[in-house]
């Protein structure tokens, strides 16, 4: 239980980073648009319950509006509600608040909204979330042993370690007008997880997704029915003006 609550409280530790972080280190990576793969945002669900959940709610979202991704509640019921939890409920996180507090010093955030939170000039917020959940390195100078690239000096361990397993950051000393500083290089494989690392980014690529979907799950019904409302209009306009040359003909 407790390795659960650590897994999850990572995410928020990169989730809440400050937009200085961001606009301090390196390029955001870019996420990938899944926002109409189903498949890709149903793995993302089971990510986010699995890993997520344990720690953070997502107050705003319900388990039945997976429905919309292709969960039938019956999906629901079997692989993702926990305890006494019912498809209707909201998002709940596993842990008790008081806990939470006791354990971290304040609770866990909602991610509810979180990849529209963290959007800003550098990248959408998807794209930061998939960049720092990437973007983590082994560094024993650091009270948890680990730091990561978007989030320098993160408070938290990686989450996700087992599946991506460790690496280091390859670091390149230069100087500039007398001032020396450290370019990030490459990364480099210590130890591999259960997935391989092109794997891993298709994870958390899902994952990413699903949390962008959660943060606006009507975005994909409006952008339809936009297109739809837009056509209709094409067609009615142009009936409208065949209808006024006809009316018009005989004074013309």
């Amino acid at each position: 239980m407790i390795k659960k609550i650590l897994i999850g409280w990572v995410i928020a530790s990169g989730i809440a980073t400050s937009a200085l972080a961001v606009a301090t280190g390196p390029a955001l990576q870019k996420a990938p648009d899944r926002q109409n793969d189903k498949a890709a945002l149903q793995n993302g669900a089971k990510l986010f319950v699995n890993y997520c959940l344990n720690c953070h709610s997502a107050a705003f979202m319900r388990y039945n509006r997976l429905n919309d991704i292709g969960l039938s509640d019956a999906l629901i019921k079997e692989h993702l509600l926990v305890t006494s939890d019912k498809v209707g409920d909201t998002m709940k996180a596993a842990i008790d608040p008081k806990q939470a507090k006791e354990w971290f010093g304040a609770n866990p955030p909602d991610l509810t909204v979180v990849s529209r939170s963290r959007a800003g000039p550098g990248g959408s917020g998807a794209d930061y979330l998939y960049s720092y959940l990437r973007g983590y390195y082994v560094d024993p100078s650091k009270e948890t042993g680990w730091n990561n690239l978007y989030f320098p000096s993160v408070g938290m361990p990686h989450v996700l370690w087992e599946l991506q397993g460790t690496r280091e950051a390859i670091f390149e000393t230069k100087m500039h007008n007398g001032q020396e500083s450290h370019e990030f290089k490459e990364f480099r494989q210590l130890t591999p997880g259960t997935m391989t690392p092109a794997q891993y980014d298709d994870a958390v690529g899902d994952l990413v997704a699903y949390m962008q979907w959660m943060g606006d799950p009507t975005q994909s019904a409006r952008i339809r029915l936009g297109i739809a409302v837009m056509f209709f209009l094409l067609i009615l306009s142009y009936f409208t003006w065949r209808l006024n040359k006809s009316f018009w003909k005989e004074v013309h």
